[in-house]
């Protein structure tokens, strides 16, 4: 009688455990939907409820920001936007170069990794870097991006806020050195925020089977949404699927949110290109990526030419190329044009438009063109093509950039591994989901 009085106060225990578990998951294991209001932040380095949603400030221009707070008692934290990118890391560490960090010995609830445990051995097999053991034998990473930029410091588990809803046991990189290529600009932020989907992702460590972000061209305001979006006013989305490979390739990001590109068209005609050129070679190279932490689109070499040349020719007598050919913004972006300072507003231009399979991306106005801060040539202010070349750059991938996003409902289908589009005014879905700032 007591051995089975026992096996029923610990059968009575693990219920009591497995019940406290699920009131503290329960916002994620039935999917609410949790809202996150957008806002401009310029940056130069590499977001129908039932229940009323969770609200955190989402900013964006040449970056995507989120404002979140972390940690016991909780520090507020400025997050880069990147579904580019699996771990979501912090600066941990005071600098003179940088004025927002997160300090864990100011957090209870802050508990490093070490190189022994599974977390460490295991989920991190995705991340572009191998994880090492540092001297205290805790689990040490370090991440790298295009413009050179890299950071480093031990993984760790803290509790992240999403609104008013607690996210224990949420895995992160507390960096503690590294280099930045503009210390001045990434001071703005804290860390970032990864969003692709490998295991330690962000909303893979959520649990979410989708979320989905709208940025506004106009006002920069905009909406970061986790979980369902079913509103009446949103347009139905068209998806194109995300290209899955079973054999890894050197070149190749598994985890990436690749769609396949199938043409490109300038007004109504199609550029005359093979559709062996839009797809990934053996190594895995030529991968078309959907990229919330790159500005602009970047196009392989042959693809950028071809796109280049018809727009030239469709905009002879309407824009007058920049005379100066040693002139590259941003080092991969070469086409740029002198346009009158004492016009309003930029002349009427082709549209360019990226035909994905199944769906359609449309860039047109002023979407097409960015003016160079500051730039002025001749009496006139100078704008840079959208389209950038990635052999410039040193990637060898199509990327497309949040630039072209705007005005877009972009949704990413963990579940139906998919990414779904629809043309929407993002700030009036502000507007409508009560975020107007």
């Amino acid at each position: 009688m007591a051995f089975l009085q026992s096996l029923l106060l610990l059968l009575l225990l693990r219920l009591f455990i497995m019940i406290n578990e699920l009131q503290q998951h329960s916002v994620y294991a039935t999917h609410e939907t949790v809202i996150l209001p957008l806002k401009s932040q310029t940056l130069l380095s590499p977001v129908s409820a039932r229940k009323p949603p969770n609200k955190l400030p989402f900013q964006h221009n040449v970056t995507l920001t989120v404002s979140l707070t972390v940690g016991s008692p909780p520090q507020s934290v400025t997050m880069v936007l990147d579904t580019g990118s699996e771990l979501s890391w912090l600066r941990c560490k005071k600098n003179p170069n940088f004025h927002s960090i997160f300090n864990p010995l100011l957090s209870s609830s802050y508990s490093p990794i070490p190189c022994s445990s599974l977390a460490c051995k295991t989920r991190t097999k995705t991340l572009l870097l191998p994880v090492s053991c540092d001297p205290n034998k805790l689990c040490h990473a370090t991440v790298s991006y295009a413009d050179a930029s890299s950071n480093e410091g031990n993984l760790a588990y803290e509790t992240f806020y999403i609104g008013n809803s607690p996210r224990p046991g949420t895995i992160f990189g507390c960096m503690d050195s590294g280099f930045s290529s503009n210390s001045e600009e990434d001071s703005k932020t804290t860390g970032l925020m990864g969003l692709n989907r490998g295991s330690l992702s962000f909303i893979s460590q959520m649990g979410l089977p989708k979320f989905s972000y709208c940025i506004s061209g106009s006002d920069s305001s905009g909406v970061l949404l986790f979980g369902e979006a079913s509103f009446t006013w949103l347009r139905p989305l068209n998806y194109t699927p995300l290209v899955q490979i079973s054999d890894p390739l050197p070149y190749f990001d598994r985890v990436a949110y690749t769609v396949q590109l199938e043409g490109i068209k300038v007004s109504a005609k199609i550029l005359a290109l093979p559709k062996s050129v839009f797809v990934p070679d053996h190594t895995g190279a030529g991968q078309t990526m959907v990229d919330s932490g790159t500005q602009f689109t970047f196009l392989l070499g042959p693809v950028y030419t071809a796109l280049k040349n018809e727009f030239i020719k469709q905009t002879k007598g309407i824009l007058s190329p920049l005379d100066d050919p040693n002139f590259v913004f941003q080092g991969a972006m070469d086409l740029c044009f002198g346009v009158p300072s004492s016009g309003r507003s930029l002349p009427q231009l082709p549209a360019v438009t990226l035909m994905f399979r199944g769906a359609e991306m449309v860039v047109s106005g002023e979407r097409l063109m960015y003016q160079v801060p500051g730039m002025v040539r001749g009496g006139k202010s100078v704008y840079c093509f959208t389209f950038g070349n990635s052999d410039l750059l040193g990637i060898e991938a199509f990327v497309i950039g949040h630039h072209h996003q705007q005005n877009l409902w972009m949704e990413f289908d963990l579940v139906n591994s998919r990414v779904g589009l629809a043309e929407v005014r993002c700030a009036l879905a502000s507007q409508r989901l009560g975020l107007g700032l």
